[in-house]
């Protein structure tokens, strides 16, 4: 370097020293190239040597992550801050970090986690200074003197000057104030001059085609010169150098200014040019100096954005950074691209995405905007390769995204991602606020598996923050805006009484264990003579209210009551209606009126009274049970259907078993028949043998 000498020995003086240096300059003052033979010169300062790193678009974790990753062999590994701060204050190097982009506090932090770190950092004069207590030793850089700018010159062209060359280069040097940078540029012009003066017939100055070519006649008059550009041109050289390069290398310049400035790495110009030779673009713009290197990427270099602006080339940004995002979306996604290259490509995807995120509008249904589909492709490689800034980014361009675009289940996933994310970073409020806000969009679109995903993120949350979690936080339910739509299994088993479980003392001797048998055995005997009575029952009255309508009672409701009040009387709690032709009843055993009749008074034709016996058959069915004391005192209900009176019916008789005790002495009411049709009585009876008849009845001590 011309003139950065004295710069360079003091820098390496310092750092030796353990001291901190900010060198600060212009864009174009030669920095990094100063930079570069500053590192060299370091290489054996410091036990763990010299460690390159970029501030371009880097916080203070992504560097303290770099530097860790640069010193100790972990790959696919970011430890926690607290572990990963522990590391990098082992860590004994010459950290040479250039275009750094913060100061204040955030360096503050950046240089107390590294104390046994000399930084040498590179920032222009726009980044904000570091605070007063950081102790930073600050180097200005300057532009250089006339004559460096002409030997730059002079490197360039591959000459010497001529006198108007000379003048003229004066002249610049005094409007850039001595940038290397533009005297570079000028250099190229210069180059480019000489291409366009050159005679057509160089090829045959060492007389290759001497013997073919014909006699020309002598020129009458010299050809024009090329003159020399103007003050305005070599002071703004970057659309008059960009007309005179390839078709390829003004592709790559439009895709640049799309894209913010990035320069596409040269192994996707050919895809996205369309040109298999545009990788070879790249080599014409960095010899014109039309762009400059950032850590291991090129970008365009100070004020060549503006410059073109101006002269046109951002016409087609739109599409250019439509197209640059649909290559990358494709190239991400591919199963060959590992997450490590689309970070090393991170600063071009996420330059693509902040420039369709604005021109993002509502997509059609079933479509996908173009910018929430490179935001969903680029953002899981981001993230297994642990390049968290550029995650976050990418997440948040996509969430934008997605809201303009009205897609709210892409929206919901981006936010969940975020909730991740921040969970990950120990930011435990922000990752509950982004988790909370992706539940909420899920439960509005129905989505029960997001919803769940979502809780059990946010339980995560709470298990770090050390909280307790709700049962409805963990279990899974469903907002209470979706319960209409479908019912949700229940989130917990609900609360009982506690279930005890009783050990019952073994028996000793084998006769208890004998009649604790043949109690089970009574109990399941009488348990399914009960069911069978009660179904016998139910399916009895259930006929004999088909039968006749007219003795159907729940037709005929009355004032006053029907059914008894007695517990004991053995009846079933309400009595059909007798017939007017039937004849009185007999006078109820227990000495008072049973039922009142249908005027409401005791003792009419047509209450219901107790008999001992039934003489005669009745028309409807019936079963009973044989009461004799000696005989076989298992029930056998029957069920016939009578057409006619007198008519045989056919019985089903269940097996047999053990009855349980029941009352004996309750009066069952049973119907009596008419002389010409069969009719009911309200009559009590207690038959000993089966009857055919189409009534119901019971005898004493039968079971309900």
């Amino acid at each position: 370097l011309l003139e950065r000498q004295d710069e360079r020995e003091r820098l390496v003086r310092l750092l030796a020293r353990g001291r901190t240096v900010r060198l600060t300059g212009p864009g174009g003052s030669g920095r990094t190239a100063l930079l570069d033979l500053v590192a060299e010169d370091c290489l054996d300062l410091a036990p763990d040597g010299v460690v390159r790193l970029t501030g371009f678009h880097r916080t203070t974790a992504d560097l303290l992550a770099d530097l860790f990753h640069a010193v100790y062999d972990a790959p696919h590994h970011r430890p926690e801050p607290d572990e990963l701060r522990a590391l990098v204050r082992e860590i004994g190097a010459v950290v040479v970090l250039d275009d750094i982009e913060f100061g204040g506090s955030a360096l503050d932090e950046l240089l107390d986690a590294t104390p046994e770190c000399a930084f040498l950092i590179g920032a222009t004069p726009e980044v904000p200074a570091p605070s007063a207590e950081s102790a930073v030793e600050e180097v200005f850089l300057g532009g250089l003197d006339r004559a460096a700018g002409v030997e730059i010159l002079e490197r360039t062209v591959g000459r010497v000057l001529t006198e108007e060359e000379a003048n003229w280069a004066g002249d610049l040097w005094f409007e850039s104030e001595g940038l290397p940078l533009r005297f570079v540029q000028a250099g190229a012009l210069l180059r480019q001059r000489d291409e366009l003066r050159a005679d057509t017939g160089a090829v045959d100055e060492y007389g290759v085609f001497e013997d073919v070519r014909e006699p020309a006649e002598p020129a009458l008059e010299p050809a024009d010169e090329a003159p020399l550009p103007s003050l305005g041109e070599a002071a703004a050289p970057a659309p008059l150098l960009a007309s005179r390069l390839s078709a390829s290398a003004r592709a790559t310049l439009r895709f640049a200014v799309a894209l913010g400035g990035e320069v596409p790495h040269q192994a996707h110009l050919p895809a996205l040019i369309g040109d298999t030779h545009a990788d070879a673009a790249l080599g014409e713009l960095t010899g014109c100096g039309l762009v400059s290197s950032v850590g291991a990427r090129y970008r365009l270099a100070a004020g060549v954005q503006t410059q073109l602006e101006a002269a046109g080339y951002a016409d087609d940004a739109g599409a250019q950074a439509l197209t640059a995002a649909d290559h990358y979306a494709w190239w991400a996604g591919h199963p060959s691209v590992t997450p490590e290259r689309v970070c090393a490509e991170a600063d071009a995807v996420l330059a693509a995405l902040a420039t369709i995120v604005p021109q993002t509008v509502p997509s059609a249904e079933g479509e996908t905007s173009h910018a929430v589909r490179l935001a969903r492709t680029a953002a899981p490689a981001f993230a297994a390769g642990l390049h968290w800034s550029a995650w976050e980014r990418a997440l948040r361009s996509g969430a934008e995204a997605s809201r303009l675009s009205g897609e709210v289940h892409e929206q919901a996933y981006f936010h969940h991602e975020l909730g991740v994310l921040a969970l990950c970073a120990g930011q435990l409020d922000r990752a509950r606020a982004e988790l909370e806000a992706s539940i909420g969009l899920r439960g509005a679109l129905a989505d029960k598996r997001g919803t769940v995903a979502g809780r059990r993120a946010l339980a995560l949350v709470a298990d770090r923050s050390g909280e307790v979690p709700g049962i409805a936080a963990t279990a899974g339910e469903e907002p209470p805006e979706i319960r209409h739509e479908e019912s949700a299994p229940p989130p917990y088993v609900p609360l009982g009484d506690p279930l005890v479980t009783q050990r019952l003392p073994a028996a000793t001797t084998r006769g208890a264990g004998l009649r604790q048998l043949a109690r089970r055995n009574l109990v399941a005997v009488g348990s399914g003579a009960l069911l069978a009575a009660v179904l016998g029952t139910v399916v009895t009255l259930g006929m004999t209210s088909n039968e006749n309508a007219d003795k159907n009672p729940s037709g005929k409701v009355d004032v006053n009551p029907s059914a008894s009040q007695g517990t004991g009387d053995g009846s079933l709690g309400a009595d059909p209606k007798k017939d007017p032709a039937a004849g009185t009843g007999s006078v109820p055993s227990h000495g008072r009126p049973a039922h009142p009749g249908s005027g409401g008074t005791y003792g009419t034709t047509d209450a219901p009274t107790a008999s001992g016996t039934a003489t005669t058959p009745s028309a409807d069915p019936s079963g009973t049970r044989s009461t004799g004391g000696g005989g076989d005192t298992s029930p056998t209900p029957s069920k016939s259907h009578t057409t006619q009176p007198g008519s045989p019916t056919p019985t089903k008789t269940p097996p047999t078993g053990t009855p349980t005790p029941t009352p004996t002495n309750t009066p069952t009411p049973t119907p009596t028949p008419t002389p010409t049709t069969p009719t009911t009585t309200n009559s009590a009876t207690g038959p000993t043998t089966p009857q055919t008849s189409g009534s119901a009845s019971r005898s004493p001590g039968s079971v309900i």
